[in-house]
């Protein structure tokens, strides 16, 4: 070997060994980045002279199928999240057993309070706590109805908040698709870019689960499991039009609600077929589209039956055939095409409420009376009372066919929403342990902070090796100047 031979081979060893120092270094201070994946510096033989060693690239290590089995568990939890909290907003409006405020409860004292106002029905006293309970029952599922919309609207902003972030995420992967083959041809590393393409193509599939298919020079293309092509070559455009409120009887299906279009054609957002399928964005079509709205028709089965209690006929010798009972639809009868919301504009009749104007003592003298009368006479109370527990069917048969009372149907509407949150919650339980599991699999995979140490070891050994072929060469060189 000559000199300038062992001179050249311990500088391309420099060269070489420097590079690789620095890749260990990058994987070092990114071994807990997100989307960040471990590199190693692919070396070769110099075919230019002979000697020495060249950097042919540098390998960025992934596993496809376990990055796509994490992204699976990332989808599912974001899913099952988005709905576990609906639910437990649910079970926070209906509220819980021990809660004094719950609507079961609340339709309990109402029971109550008439009991105690029939057993002395010449108090005032018990008659305005009675009307006070039927006001609070009204208000309770008021407001239960009220969170309905709340969280239909809230539902409708996210829908679009994904949508605009989806878009804009997809031109992004595209463009950088763009820059991964330019880059490639050319000869330059890649790792960056494919870093920050995976961190991106991340972000979609939480919102909509998808499958990454190779394409030619390092791009990709995206597919959902429903089989629509986000990205291929250009990238997809969805289009969702935000509404302000979302009112009970606002649907897709009548026109008040917006659907989902992509690439100008409207698609699917519920069943496990939809394009959209699993991810964050579905579960928000679902909170807005059939969970919130099955909640609602729930809510007004409840106040239905309240109203339809208090119109039987003969129930109040004093009303008139047309005249509301002691509950009411925003003060009026109930009418069979306005069931939808009902529950949100159910009110105690003005008739015997002293907030409105009202006196409780039609309460015991029925809601036509135009004066008092025997204070020690309990019969109307007692009819309010046997209408209140007496069991009859239910419209809808949103909680079964068997007939309830309306302590009944209060226990049942707890019974269902508690299950539904329970149910949620397990489900959500499960995503997030498998989440973490497959995260911890793919960081297990990723850098191992130990074996970089010791390659970084074995980096100084080689550059030491080499620094120390040049010192020679160099002492080589001075002695044979000075001979």
């Amino acid at each position: 070997m000559t000199i300038s031979t062992a001179l050249n081979t311990a500088l391309t060893g420099l060269s070489a060994a420097s590079r690789a120092s620095g890749l260990v270094a990058d994987n070092i201070a990114n071994a807990l980045t997100p989307g960040y994946a471990r590199r190693s510096l692919e070396l070769t033989g110099n075919i230019v002279n002979g000697t020495g060693v060249r950097v042919a690239g540098i390998t960025r290590h992934t596993d496809p199928v376990l990055v796509a089995n994490r992204r699976g568990a990332d989808a599912l939890q974001g899913n099952a999240d988005t709905v576990s909290r609906f639910h437990g907003e649910m079970a926070r409006l209906v509220g819980g057993v021990d809660d004094p405020n719950s609507i079961p409860n609340l339709m309990a004292e109402f029971e109550s309070s008439l009991i105690a106002a029939a057993s002395n029905p010449g108090a005032q006293v018990r008659l305005d706590a009675a009307v006070g309970a039927a006001v609070d029952v009204t208000q309770a599922l008021n407001r239960a109805s009220d969170g309905l919309r709340t969280a239909r609207i809230g539902a409708d902003r996210s829908i679009g908040q994904q949508v605009d972030r989806l878009n804009l995420v997809l031109k992004d992967i595209e463009e950088i698709n763009g820059r991964v083959q330019t880059t490639k041809l050319s000869g330059g590393d890649t790792s960056a870019l494919l870093d920050q393409r995976q961190r991106l193509i991340d972000e979609v599939n939480t919102m909509v689960p998808v499958n990454v298919v190779s394409r030619d020079h390092g791009s990709v293309a995206l597919f959902t499991d429903g089989g629509a092509i986000l990205l291929d070559g250009k990238a997809g455009q969805f289009s969702f039009a935000q509404t302000p409120q979302a009112m009970p009887h606002m649907t897709v299906e009548n026109g008040l609600l917006s659907g989902l279009q992509f690439n100008g054609s409207p698609i699917r957002t519920a069943g496990t077929g939809a394009p959209i399928a699993g991810g964050t964005l579905a579960a928000a079509f679902e909170v807005r589209d059939t969970l919130a709205v099955d909640a609602q028709k729930g809510l007004d089965s409840i106040a239905r039956d309240l109203i339809e209690r208090f119109e039987a006929p003969g129930l109040d010798p004093t009303a008139g055939p047309g005249d509301p009972g002691l509950l009411t639809d925003n003060g009026a009868r109930f009418s069979s095409t306005g069931e939808v919301g009902l529950a949100g504009r159910l009110e105690v009749n003005a008739a015997v409420d002293p907030a409105r104007g009202g006196q409780s003592w039609r309460l015991r003298d029925g809601l036509g009376a135009t004066q008092p009368g025997a204070p020690g006479d309990a019969t109307q109370i007692k009819a309010f009372h046997q209408a209140l527990t007496t069991q009859r069917p239910v419209a809808g048969a949103v909680f079964g066919t068997a007939d309830m009372t309306a302590a009944d149907l209060g226990a049942a509407l707890l019974s269902s929403v508690s299950q539904n949150a329970s149910r949620a919650t397990e489900r959500l339980t499960f995503a997030t342990a498998s989440q973490a599991e497959m995260h911890r699999i793919e960081l297990q995979q990723g850098v191992d902070t130990d074996v970089e140490l010791r390659t970084l070891m074995q980096v100084e050994q080689a550059y030491a090796a080499n620094a120390r072929v040049i010192e020679t060469v160099s002492e080589l060189m001075d002695t044979l100047l000075r001979l």
